[in-house]
């Protein structure tokens, strides 16, 4: 579901045209540094000089020969791919516009921002995606049998928000390869997002995609939440990398190629209503530390994905994740496993269940980072009825913004390696 931010951007992506052709020169690209660990049992965690790239959608697409002119999938001068890659261009951005702060190993991501003549908030909803320290590609990030571990401050995230940390299988380059010669821009400037929901976006892998095609990919929701909710959730697809398909025939439930729905672990959901939340066995007003482990079949990186466990850590202390009773309590799991899939999700396991997710994870998959807000369905499906103890309105954009305009999320001290070798009990 945090790719739901596809979806809630679209008609601003329509409006902008936001992907990639050739490379602008009015605005500098600057990436933000934001160092990152990669960890081993062995040798501990050794530091990457990473960096973040915000997501083609938010950049200014416009026409090489009249720059003023914006760029429009299916007008001229941009009516077909070929004529996209030849006549326009994707420009940098200012990052302090977009949300998006980076000091050491911290990323702050704020949904809205305030403009300094008008004094009004307004949108941002930051996607960003983490790049390899060369800055040319997209950090490859493999999982199976490893784990990730991050600390989150989302105190000051309400109902309504999600603050999402979270992998998707795109092309490392952006999209470049698979374009053809029709992207020139690549990952630098945030190109080739696809997810499991395929969305129907009007560039795929930086070409642009006049037939209204879907763009389908692996996901795996390591973490959605604000300070009530949280879940995390495997949506596999049948598929290897980015795959287009037709939105209204092919994609998704209740056929297709990827598991929208996915399977998902929900404390809340479960009936644990004291675990997770402000003043908490898992105190969401203050810091706090979230592992996920991918355990194989033989514990080595050959080996079948069979389990997806979560622990959290705060204050020193471990805490271990609640047990749900799934089946009519014929199934008890603290983990996301076939049979809690099988007991909850039968849908994901007919695009080969969390085994075709640690496929996924052993190829490599790209870290995200976003923050969005739900016009359309108030972000209940995370934080209220069954999911959470939010109301079914107050998860409006429109009332979020008067109450919290400042509404962010904080992600920290990023590592990922062998299982074990991220984090101290």
């Amino acid at each position: 579901m945090a790719s739901s931010l596809a979806s809630f951007l679209l008609p601003l992506l329509l409006t902008v045209a936001a992907s990639a052709q050739q490379i602008g020169t009015t605005t500098p690209e600057r990436h933000p540094p934001l160092t990152t660990y990669k960890c081993s049992v062995a040798g501990g965690c050794q530091a990457l000089n990473t960096s973040v790239v915000i997501d083609s959608s938010t950049r200014w697409l416009h026409s090489i020969s009249t720059p003023s002119q914006g760029c429009n999938v299916g007008s001229a001068p941009c009516d077909t791919a070929e004529a996209c890659a030849a006549n326009c261009a994707l420009e940098g951005v200012d990052y302090s516009l977009q949300g998006i702060q980076t000091t050491g190993d911290a990323l702050k991501l704020n949904q809205w921002r305030q403009d300094n003549t008008t004094g009004k908030w307004q949108t941002v909803s930051p996607r960003t995606y983490l790049l390899s320290p060369t800055g040319d590609t997209y950090e490859n990030i493999t999982l199976l049998n490893a784990e990730l571990t991050f600390d989150v401050d989302l105190s000051n995230l309400p109902c309504g928000m999600n603050g999402a940390l979270y992998l998707s299988e795109m092309e490392l380059d952006g999209g470049i390869t698979a374009s053809k010669g029709l992207n020139k821009a690549g990952a630098p400037y945030g190109t080739g997002y696809c997810d499991a929901q395929c969305p129907s976006l009007p560039f795929i892998n930086g070409a642009a995609n006049t037939a209204k095609l879907g763009a389908c990919c692996n996901e795996m929701d390591i973490w959605e939440a604000n300070a009530l909710a949280t879940a995390y959730t495997p949506h596999p697809c049948m598929a290897e990398r980015i795959r287009t398909c037709d939105n209204d025939v092919d994609c998704g439930q209740p056929k297709g190629y990827c598991d929208k729905w996915g399977c998902s672990f929900n404390a809340y959901q479960q009936g644990y209503h004291d675990f997770y939340g402000r003043g908490k066995q898992v105190d969401t007003n203050k810091k706090f530390t979230v592992v996920t482990q991918f355990v194989s079949s033989n514990n080595r990186t050959d080996g079948k994905l069979v389990d997806i466990r979560r622990l959290y850590i705060q204050d020193g202390k471990v805490i271990q994740n609640v047990q749900a009773k799934v089946g009519g309590g014929s199934v008890l799991a603290d983990s996301v496993t076939d049979p809690y899939c099988n007991a909850t999700a039968t849908w994901t396991q007919e695009r080969g269940g969390i085994a075709h997710m640690g496929e996924a994870l052993a190829r490599g998959m790209v870290l995200i980072f976003s923050l969005w807000a739900d016009d359309g369905g108030y972000m209940t499906w995370l934080d209220s009825g069954n999911s959470g103890p939010c109301n079914a309105t107050e998860g409006n954009p429109a009332e979020i913004v008067q109450h919290t305009p400042d509404a962010s999320v904080t992600f920290s001290n990023i590592r990922w390696g062998e299982i074990g070798s991220t984090f101290k009990a």
